[in-house]
């Protein structure tokens, strides 16, 4: 084991996540992404954390990577995300077989050497979240030296960032196959356009990439397959992806937490005389929010350290965004007008955490995956 779930790491990482909390309202208000946070990560040794020891990177498991990103997520949950999705990347391109070896070599040596950034680009205008099932409008053209490749990816996060994109795409072929095509980011015909504009993770840079005829060679199609032989997710890359989540919105869970705390201290109304911290029903609130942050760290901490199916999986993601959620609007509760107001980072927190049902599984499938296999077990 990698050791529970703790509120906060050792430096460098939570002294990064502090460094990060402080510019965070800026790049919140401004809608910007925060390329100086990513260097700092460069800096630090934390873009290769995933990448195999072999290939000169750490080879860290899930427990750990979790921490990690919960921490960083306490500072700047849009810079944790890019974490994230950078830790599944490198450990999902490691475990696959069927990408050539010289690309896995390419990617590890990048991302360690030099810091480079990947993110999967699956999310289509027309198509929405490929977990959903059908096709995409992606497509790949063969031609002599490779493929012509041409599209829009919605939700990018990171794309002001990325070096490397994955993405999801289909053939032109007569009986079309899907799967993964390795996207430099800065080859000719990829344009990113800067429509991220959410309530929520507006640092994260999740806009749209334009792909218009972009040359890929003829490795860069990583694996391809007919559309009916992805059915199932691989099992390590649904527990990285759902747990990395759940550890990020924990931490702006705590984030609040401790923001909240220090408000119920300091604040003294004329007509009590004392802080707020000492009423019972303050307490009692407080208490609430300790155990649904508990509940999240314990349930992240257990599920990485086992072996958990993917209905179980979606659960425990459900279950941790709800939380989280429930942690933060009571925090806000307690706060009345002071959570709402802008130079509050409560309104912020509550609006990130917001975000946390929206990535993959979403309720309403992580609960149906899971009545199905209570109702029919294999």
């Amino acid at each position: 084991m990698d050791g529970a779930i703790l509120p906060a790491l050792a430096d460098p990482v939570a002294g990064l996540a502090r460094l990060f909390a402080e510019r965070a309202a800026l790049h919140d208000g401004e809608g910007s992404f925060p390329h100086e946070n990513i260097a700092a990560l460069r800096e630090a040794g934390l873009l290769s954390l995933t990448v195999p020891a072999e290939a000169g990177g750490q080879g860290i498991g899930l427990e750990r990577a979790a921490r990690i990103v919960g921490t960083i997520a306490e500072g700047c949950p849009a810079t944790a995300l890019v974490l994230a999705m950078q830790m599944v990347q490198h450990r999902g391109i490691a475990r696959n077989a069927a990408i050539p070896p010289a690309i896995r070599a390419r990617l590890a040596r990048g991302a360690v050497e030099r810091g480079e950034l990947i993110n999967a680009l699956r999310v289509e205008p027309e198509l929405g979240t490929p977990a959903r099932g059908g096709m995409p409008a992606t497509t790949a053209r063969r031609t002599a030296g490779g493929w012509s490749f041409s599209g829009r990816k919605i939700y990018s996060t990171g794309s002001p960032a990325l070096d490397w994109g994955l993405v999801w795409a289909r053939t032109d072929e007569q009986a079309p196959r899907t799967g993964l095509f390795l996207l430099p980011m800065r080859a000719a015909g990829v344009r990113i356009v800067e429509t991220w504009d959410a309530a929520g993770l507006r640092a994260s840079g999740s806009h749209d990439v334009l792909m218009n005829e972009v040359a890929l060679p003829e490795d860069h199609a990583l694996e391809l397959r007919a559309p009916d032989a992805w059915t199932e997710r691989d099992a390590d890359t649904v527990a990285w992806n759902t747990l990395l989540i759940a550890a990020l919105y924990t931490g702006v869970a705590r984030a609040a937490r401790d923001w909240l705390i220090g408000f119920l201290r300091a604040r003294v109304p004329a007509s009590l005389g004392q802080p707020l911290a000492t009423l019972p029903r303050v307490q009692e609130a407080v208490g609430r929010i300790a155990a649904l942050i508990l509940t999240n760290e314990r349930l992240v901490a257990n599920t990485a350290a086992g072996d958990a199916t993917a209905a179980e999986l979606g659960l425990v993601k459900t279950v941790a965004a709800d939380n989280a959620i429930a942690a933060v609007q009571e925090a806000v509760a307690l706060c009345g007008n002071h959570a709402l107001a802008r130079s509050n980072p409560l309104e912020r927190h509550l609006r990130d955490v917001l975000c946390a049902r929206i990535h993959t599984p979403q309720p309403d499938a992580a609960l149906v995956a899971a009545g199905r296999a209570a109702l029919f077990p294999i």
